[in-house]
């Protein structure tokens, strides 16, 4: 078999808008939201070969090969699939751990459907969407690749349309558990259900940003020092918080003038995934 290596993608996302309207027994919550990905991210450099093993570079400290979501995504898909090939899966790492703008979730995705057309296992987009859940709440959307409204505890996914804008994505020096935020007394968990158009049509607010402002200063230093620019907000849990802009001038002009306690980066949301383009580029 050929061992030629392939890049690919592995974008970051945006939560346009976050809202909890509820909380189950189980604790986890309901939700509605909007993902809309970037065009900036991760990339994964694949090369299948026919050892059987999926092996990762580099090392990444304190995290175990068998716990890192690119590896449980690849065996996932080998397993189900009875595969025997192997693969090489090196990871360049951009996108901020903790951060909100669902890293591991996108690399899980990406493995699966970048393994899936290089070892030709067939699976449909549903099937790796499946396999996908039981890696993350937010996989599938990464493997289905467009924007989406999510409902439920975020597995019930509807394309969506969203306008396509320039960001400023900024992350304070913190890091932020998903658990932590979800789990506080003073949360939000009784925002109203409302429809997709309501929601498209009313002002973007993230229900988990009053929280995660009060329990971490340098997320509600950034978020008001970005709204001396543009409308900003909190992206899932944080710790990342976005500036959106109309043009991409406008958000480097910007970007420019972060202060030195911040990093950021320049990025257009887009409606379709760079992962979606660079397997449609594969397969022609």
């Amino acid at each position: 078999m050929s061992q030629t290596r392939s890049v690919w993608p592995s974008p970051a996302k945006l939560n346009l808008f976050l809202y909890i309207t509820g909380q189950r027994e189980n604790g986890y919550h309901d939700l509605q939201t909007l993902f809309q990905f970037l065009d900036y991210g991760d990339t994964l450099s694949i090369t299948p070969n026919e050892t059987g093993k999926i092996t990762l570079s580099p090392d990444i400290e304190g995290v175990p090969v068998e716990s890192n979501l690119v590896y449980r995504a690849a065996m996932a898909l080998k397993n189900n699939a009875s595969e025997t090939l192997g693969a090489h899966i090196h990871i360049n790492k951009v996108l901020p751990m903790g951060g909100g703008l669902g890293g591991g979730s996108s690399n899980a995705a990406t493995t699966l459907v970048a393994l899936n057309h290089l070892w030709n296992t067939c699976y449909s987009t549903d099937e790796l969407a499946e396999m996908g859940l039981a890696l993350g709440a937010d996989v599938p959307v990464f493997v289905r690749g467009v924007t989406a409204f999510a409902e439920g505890v975020g597995e019930l996914l509807q394309p969506a349309y969203a306008e396509e804008k320039w960001y400023i994505v900024a992350k304070p020096d913190v890091s932020i558990e998903t658990a932590k935020i979800f789990g506080h007394s003073h949360l939000t968990r009784n925002t109203p259900k409302r429809s997709l158009n309501a929601l498209l049509a009313g002002n973007y607010e993230n229900d988990c940003e009053k929280i995660v402002r009060e329990l971490f200063p340098e997320v509600d230093k950034a978020i008001s020092w970005l709204l001396e620019y543009a409308p900003s907000r909190l992206t899932g849990t944080g710790a990342c918080v976005f500036a959106e802009f109309e043009n991409e001038a406008a958000a480097r002009s910007t970007l420019n003038k972060l202060p030195d306690w911040l990093s950021g980066f320049v990025a257009r949301g887009v409606n379709t995934s760079p992962l979606v383009t660079t397997l449609n580029a594969q397969t022609q």
